[in-house]
C-alpha cells in the first residue's frame, strides 16, 4: 500500500498565510515579507547557516506580528476567513484519505491547516505544521514602537538579487550584501536581547530537515517504508523530503514548483487543479515509481480513468525532472506557478 505524503500551499491551496498576515497587519508588509523570504532562501541554501533551515522565514516574522497585535484569534480567523483552496483539492483530499494514508507537511503555522481540516474533514492527527502561540508574552509600549520601526527599515532595503550561479556571500550584487548584513544584525544581534525574540528561540518550523523528518514520523504511523511514499511539494522547504523519498526510489513530484523543488524532485507536475494529484497517486499505488517513469514517457495515463467523476482530470503536464533542459523547465514551472498562485506568492522560495 502507498503512502501519500504532500505539502499544503501549492499542492492544496493557493496562499502563503504568512506573508498574507504580514501583508494585512504590517504596513508595506508584503516588501517586508518578501526580503525576509529571500533572506531565508540566502542562509538555507548559499550560507547553509548551521541551525537554520528553509521555511524559518516564519518565525523571523513572529516578533513583528506580535507588536502589530496579531493574536491567536486573529490568526485563527484571518485564516479562515482568507483560504482559498486549489480547485479538486478538498476531493482529492476526502479521496486519498479514503484509499490510503494521506499526510499534509506543511511548514504553515497551524491555524491555517486548522481552517483547512475544518472545511475538508481531513484528519488533524494526520497534519505536521508549525506550531505558535502570539500569546506566548507580552510586549511594552516601547519595544512595540522598537519593532514597528524595524519593520519599517526591513520593508525599505531594497530587494535582495540572488543570482541562480550564486554559491556565497561574494557573488551577490553588493546592493543586496548590505541588506543581507543589516539583516543580519536586526536578527542576529538585536532581536535576541528583546523580549520578542523568544519566537525566534523556541518556534520551529516545520520546513527542510523537519519536513524530512515528518516523513519519517508518518512512516512510524503506519509501518510503511519511504519507497512506498508519493511526496508532493512546490518550494525550499520541501527540498530534504523529496531526497528522502528519491533516494528511498519512491515518487517525488515537484507540483507548479519553483527551482529549488525541480531541482531536488525527480517528476514535475503542471496543473490548475488537484485531480492531477488523484490521477498521480493512483498511477503509484498501482505500479510504484517505476508506473511515473512509464506513464511520464509515454504520457499515457490510463489509471485516470478508474477515478471518480468528481476527480477526472484535465488535461495536465507530466514529465521526468532529469529528461527536460532545466533551465527551460524551471521558466515554464515558475510562470505556471505564477499564474496559477497569482505574481507575489509565486515568487517567493
Amino acid at each position: 500500500m502507498p503512502q501519500v505524503n504532500l505539502d499544503c500551499e501549492g499542492p492544496l491551496t493557493l496562499n502563503d498565510n504568512a506573508f498574507e498576515l504580514c501583508q494585512k497587519f504590517i504596513p508595506h508588509g508584503d516588501k517586508f515579507f518578501a526580503i525576509i523570504s529571500k533572506y531565508d532562501d540566502y542562509l538555507a541554501d548559499i550560507e547553509k547557516r548551521p541551525g537554520y533551515k528553509a521555511g524559518d522565514t516564519l518565525k523571523l516574522v513572529l516578533p513583528f506580528l506580535k507588536a502589530y497585535g496579531v493574536t491567536n484569534d486573529i490568526m485563527r480567523e484571518f485564516s479562515k476567513k482568507t483560504l482559498k483552496v486549489l480547485p479538486k483539492a478538498i476531493e482529492f483530499l476526502r479521496y486519498a484519505s479514503k484509499n490510503w494514508p494521506t499526510f499534509i507537511i506543511s511548514t504553515s503555522y497551524c491555524p491555517y491547516l486548522e481552517a483547512l481540516c475544518e472545511i475538508s474533514g481531513f484528519p488533524r492527527e494526520n497534519v505536521f505544521c508549525t506550531e505558535v502561540d502570539m500569546e506566548k508574552i507580552s510586549l511594552s509600549t516601547q519595544e512595540i514602537s522598537f519593532l514597528e520601526k524595524l519593520a519599517q527599515q526591513i520593508a525599505i532595503l531594497p530587494s535582495l538579487e540572488i543570482p541562480h550561479h550564486a554559491k556565497e556571500f561574494s557573488d551577490i550584487p553588493e546592493e543586496s550584501q548590505k541588506a543581507i548584513l543589516r539583516l543580519e544584525e536586526i536578527f542576529w544581534k538585536i532581536l535576541p536581547e528583546l523580549k520578542a525574540g523568544v519566537f525566534l528561540r523556541e518556534v520551529n518550523p516545520i520546513g527542510g530537515p523537519e519536513k524530512a523528518r515528518a516523513v519519517q514520523e508518518s512512516l512510524e504511523k503506519t509501518g510503511l517504508f519511504a519507497e512506498e511514499v508519493l511526496y508532493i511539494g512546490d518550494s525550499i522547504t520541501d527540498v530534504e523530503a523529496f531526497q528522502l523519498v528519491k533516494e528511498a526510489k519512491g515518487g517525488s513530484i515537484s507540483f507548479n514548483g519553483n527551482r529549488y523543488a525541480l531541482k531536488a524532485a525527480e517528476f514535475y507536475a503542471l496543473s490548475e487543479n488537484a485531480s492531477a494529484h488523484a490521477c498521480l497517486a493512483r498511477l503509484f499505488a498501482e505500479a510504484g515509481r517505476d508506473g511515473l517513469f512509464l506513464a511520464a514517457e509515454k504520457k499515457v495515463f490510463k489509471t485516470c480513468e478508474k477515478l471518480p467523476p468528481e476527480l477526472s482530470p484535465q488535461e495536465f503536464s507530466f514529465g521526468i525532472v532529469f529528461r527536460e533542459d532545466f533551465e527551460d523547465l524551471v521558466a515554464k514551472s515558475e510562470s505556471f506557478r505564477k499564474n496559477v498562485r497569482g505574481e507575489a506568492i509565486g515568487a517567493l522560495g
